[in-house]
């Protein structure tokens, strides 16, 4: 059926042993980008980085657990049911909370067309 596509979290493709889900690629979104985020708690490996080169805002949505976010240098607390909108220019990074982390992850660069990262693309299905 054309027009809508409908699928579940822990069937998406994903990247990085599980951790990052490719929602968008797998919905067929082009105009922004969307990944859920799973990480487990005491996960230490998500980059600090921001996307001032690339002029990227991002809105991160807690679906379940809680995370730290430390943002230029701040610690912002997130958990269950909140969203948190980022600068492009502002440095971040998560860490989990104790029970650990899944976030929708919600991205696209002001007033240009979304370009999907290369490692943020389906692989070739046979």
């Amino acid at each position: 059926m054309e027009g809508f596509r409908l699928k579940s979290i822990d069937e998406l493709e994903s990247i990085h042993h599980g951790s990052v889900k490719l929602a968008a690629a797998e919905l067929g979104v082009e105009s922004f980008g969307l990944q859920v985020l799973d990480f487990p708690a005491g996960f230490e490996q998500y980059p600090e980085h921001d996307h001032a080169d690339d002029g990227q805002e991002e809105v991160y949505v807690v679906l379940r657990g809680s995370a730290a976010f430390e943002l230029a240098g701040e610690c912002v607390d997130a958990r269950e049911g909140q969203l948190l909108w980022v600068a492009p220019e502002t440095r971040r990074k998560l860490t989990p909370g104790d029970d650990g982390v899944r976030v929708l992850a919600i991205g696209c660069a002001r007033g240009r067309a979304y370009e999907r990262p290369s490692d943020f693309r389906l692989t070739v299905r046979a």
